[in-house]
């Protein structure tokens, strides 16, 4: 039988549970003969996630471009491969392996997410009994569609299983604005029918879709409403669950962040590796090369931030310590970032701190380069939507308390540092600054906030930044490559538009 690769759009679905969801493998699945029960459904929205720490997803090949294409972030190893060096300077052809690979997995979450909600149709139960779980499918749907239209743009966008494969292959693209309606839609649904609370974060709440839904907005320029949901969510705080994490460091310690009200969607590995499903490159890609001192066989000093990172990040801020590790150890003795290059790495670093936030407490069963870690990565947390809150009521009503405080929130935990700990005087608190002082302001905070937690790139694409932050006074230096006619973009992938040329033309300047 001729195998259809046409967006990799399943008419079964592979199932397999992720961490804190039921694990199940059930192979391909007719859904007239699956969907007999709740049970059954969530089944299916199980394996929408489990896909998610796939390697083509977050493993390496949709987070590692996030984090190159930053200010922040630079390649460290120069013998790394071509594909992840496109990303780092602006230089991406149609066919990158790192663009390929995710486009085919992101689609095959979108088809699991789509069939749990057919499969939810067969389900002869009462809404209030089915759609609690069927929107998790919803909340999975527009989260897939999220990254993917503020990567793409225009991209093909369906919302029901395949039954014809050859229909399938000759889709067309659906404008950005169509895609970002969708998502609202979902992400409305998923609103309504989640529960204020799960047992895991990794299974989105009523939160999770509220937080979204402001950060959509934000990301939309519909400033009056990503304030009226990110204040939504900060106004049932105590509903939902939620909290700023006293230290900071426990938000990157494996064996503590499950009992954290910070995190509002994450996912989280935990200590398999079966194939690439469960790897978790981050360790790997970020850590020092023969690193010591955490019994990970080192990093492989991939993605490393730039130097000026290090430099001007003010040492009073918490943040700093922990998002950043300055020395290492080889052989036993404690060598600085200045000699890592010639202390370990080989030739194949480079004398800069690295990211110390996925490999300092990667849990108990960490191995392979901390590649079976039992990491957790919050896709959104506490202190973002602070910031969204701020961010937004700064461009609707400038020069308010409101949204000053919601700053001094996150930025006190930064200066009162490890608990127990005597507090520094920064960052300190803000106070009467000018709308486009505040906007500066807030956005260099979410830089730090967030700093190499795949953020800083969609912010960077948001507003516009990147003739400032890719000059010669940006922190990685000038970057010739980036074109912004082009690189808020990616292309969309030479194979697909070759299977359908209905995707055609591809993006400005590819």
């Amino acid at each position: 039988m001729k195998t259809y690769k046409y967006l990799l759009l399943l008419i079964g679905i592979s199932i397999l549970g992720c961490s804190d969801l039921e694990e199940a493998p059930v192979g391909l699945l007719a859904p007239e003969g699956f969907f007999n029960s709740v049970a059954d459904l969530q089944t299916a929205v199980n394996g929408t996630y489990g896909h998610m720490t796939d390697e083509d997803f977050w493993g390496r090949k949709m987070s590692l471009p996030l984090m190159l294409r930053s200010d922040m972030v630079a390649i460290g190893d120069p013998t790394t491969s071509t594909r992840r060096i496109e990303h780092d300077e602006f230089n991406v052809p149609t066919d990158n392996g790192m663009i390929s690979g995710y486009w085919n997995r992101v689609y095959q979450i979108i088809a699991a997410a789509n069939q749990a909600i057919a499969g939810a149709e067969l389900i002869g139960v009462a809404d209030e009994l089915k759609n609690p779980v069927v929107a998790q499918a919803y909340f999975a749907r527009a989260f897939a569609y999220f990254h993917l239209v503020r990567q793409f743009g225009d991209i093909p966008y369906l919302d029901a299983p395949v039954t014809d494969a050859a229909a399938a292959g000759a889709i067309s693209k659906t404008s950005a604005a169509d895609v970002y309606t969708n998502i609202i839609a979902d992400l409305g649904f998923a609103k309504i029918w989640l529960p204020n609370t799960q047992d895991a974060r990794s299974i989105p709440a009523k939160s999770a879709a509220h937080s979204y839904l402001a950060l959509v907005y934000l990301t939309m320029g519909d400033y009056p409403k990503a304030y009226a949901e990110a204040k939504g969510v900060i106004d049932n705080e105590g509903i939902y669950s939620l909290g700023l994490e006293p230290d900071f460091q426990d938000l990157f310690d494996a064996t503590t962040i499950d009992g954290s009200k910070e995190p509002i969607f994450a996912l989280d590995f935990n200590g398999f590796r079966d194939g690439d499903l469960g790897q978790d490159y981050a360790p790997a890609l970020t850590g020092l090369r023969n690193d010591e001192q955490y019994g990970l066989g080192g990093g492989w000093s991939v993605g490393v931030p730039s130097l000026e990172v290090y430099n001007t990040w003010d040492d009073g801020d918490y943040r700093k310590s922990v998002s950043l590790d300055d020395t290492g150890v080889f052989n036993g003795v404690v060598q600085p970032y200045t000699v890592f290059k010639e202390s370990g790495a080989s030739g194949r670093g480079v004398n800069r701190p690295h990211i110390a936030k996925y490999t300092r407490h990667t849990g108990v069963t960490a191995n392979g380069n901390g590649r079976a870690s039992q990491n957790n990565y919050s896709m959104i947390r506490y202190a973002e939507v602070l910031l969204i809150a701020a961010e937004a009521l700064n461009e609707v009503t400038p020069g308010t308390t409101e949204a000053e405080g919601y700053v001094n929130r996150v930025r006190k935990r930064a200066r009162d540092g490890a608990l127990g700990s005597t507090p520094s005087a920064f960052p300190a608190d803000v106070s009467g600054l000018s709308k486009d002082d505040f906007r500066t302001m807030v956005l260099e905070d979410r830089k730090w906030e967030l700093a190499f937690e795949f953020k800083r790139w969609y912010d960077i694409a948001r507003r516009r930044m990147g003739p400032e932050v890719f000059s010669a006074s940006g922190l990685e230096g000038a970057k010739p490559g980036f074109d912004e006619n082009q690189d808020y973009l990616y292309p969309l992938p030479s194979d697909e538009l070759a299977r359908n040329p209905n995707l055609l033309p591809n993006n400005p300047n590819y």
